[in-house]
């Protein structure tokens, strides 16, 4: 037997060891060709350890080396280590690493100085602050793959192309960072499209890119241009679309079946109000049918009490209750009720 079968033959015994089978171990050679060359001991095992120790579960372990069999053959010393300590620097908690590692294992097998710390600089540049960093990196590891002027640089320009500030790129960035996952020809301007020709502007797009990003992630043609139509079939102008769409942006996602028809619904049917009044309080969109919609409905119904949908539905609880003095109106009624015990 020559020497690269016998190297073979002890890579796919370690393998099966860890709990691998053949067509496990098929792939990651056919992944990584270097890996049935690997030497057992000086390399494939002193990796394995090594990332059980940083808190890899052992339960999880070959399932990731599988996705990533790079990790067994990589320089310990030389690439793993090195990105570990600069992840763990980063990190607020001791398990953010190993978390991180397990969504991308493929981090530890880029460069500290050519892929992580010109990624860290170019984060900073556009408003990322630095006790964030590790926050974005670590929740979104796969950020380490992409190219910087290939797909960050575009992505940055896109968001400033409608006057979105570098702080507020910054905790956008922060807040969402998948959002950079995302073609910003194939998805993200689309949907830019999209929503200015519902009648958004600027300061619009600002408001959803810093507090809904996930809106612009979304496709234009199986979600928000659906909502829309429905709402228009409902009775609804554009006009009043729009301003329903720039008062309560995450309308053009919520399910139609179970959030914007129900509501809609029980507005005219039920409360036997305009539904042009949807434009002029959109925020009713954002409140549940069972617990706060109808409730309070029922609540001001029983007191015969007419009031604005933003009076209905704005306030907390308690002010709501101190508002429309229903407290006191529930406490007579009881006394009501006692006293008619009493008497009979």
């Amino acid at each position: 037997m020559d020497v690269s079968s016998i190297g073979r033959q002890n890579v796919v015994e370690f393998l099966k060891e860890k709990g691998l089978d053949d067509a496990a171990i098929s792939k990651m050679i056919t992944r990584c060709r270097r890996l049935e060359m690997a030497n057992v001991e000086e390399r494939a095992k002193p990796n394995w350890n090594y990332l059980q120790k940083i808190g890899i579960p052992s339960r999880k372990l070959p399932s990731m080396v599988c996705r990533c069999p790079k990790l067994l053959v990589l320089g310990l010393y030389e690439k793993l280590q090195p990105m570990v300590e600069c992840l763990g620097a980063l990190g607020t908690k001791p398990k953010d690493v190993a978390l991180a590692v397990m969504r991308f294992p493929h981090i530890l097998s880029h460069s500290v100085e050519e892929k992580l710390c010109p990624l860290l600089a170019f984060l900073q540049t556009v408003g990322v602050a630095e006790k964030q960093l590790g926050k974005l990196i670590l929740v979104n590891p796969r950020l380490i793959s992409y190219s910087i002027e290939g797909k960050l640089q575009p992505m940055v320009e896109f968001f400033l192309s409608f006057g979105l500030r570098d702080g507020d790129l910054g905790k956008l960035l922060v807040r969402s960072p998948h959002v950079v996952g995302y073609s910003v020809e194939g998805r993200l301007k689309p949907t830019l499209e999209f929503l200015r020709k519902v009648g958004l502007g600027d300061k619009d797009l600002q408001r959803i890119a810093v507090h809904f990003p996930h809106i612009l992630c979304r496709d234009v043609e199986k979600v928000l241009r659906p909502n829309v139509d429905f709402l228009r079939r409902s009775g609804l102008s554009a006009g009043q679309v729009s301003r329903i769409i720039s008062g309560f942006p995450p309308v053009l996602t919520k399910s139609i079946k179970n959030s914007l028809q129900p509501k809609i619904n029980f507005l005219v049917e039920i409360m036997g109000r305009r539904i042009e009044e949807l434009a002029e309080f959109p925020d009713f969109f954002y409140h549940g049918l069972k617990k706060r919609i109808e409730f309070r409905y029922k609540q001001l119904e029983q007191m015969n009490i007419q009031c604005s949908l933003a009076e209905m539905l704005s306030y907390s609880q308690n002010k709501f209750v101190i508002k429309f003095g229903l407290q006191e109106r529930e406490i007579n009624s009881k006394c009501t009720m006692g006293q008619a015990r009493l008497l009979n």
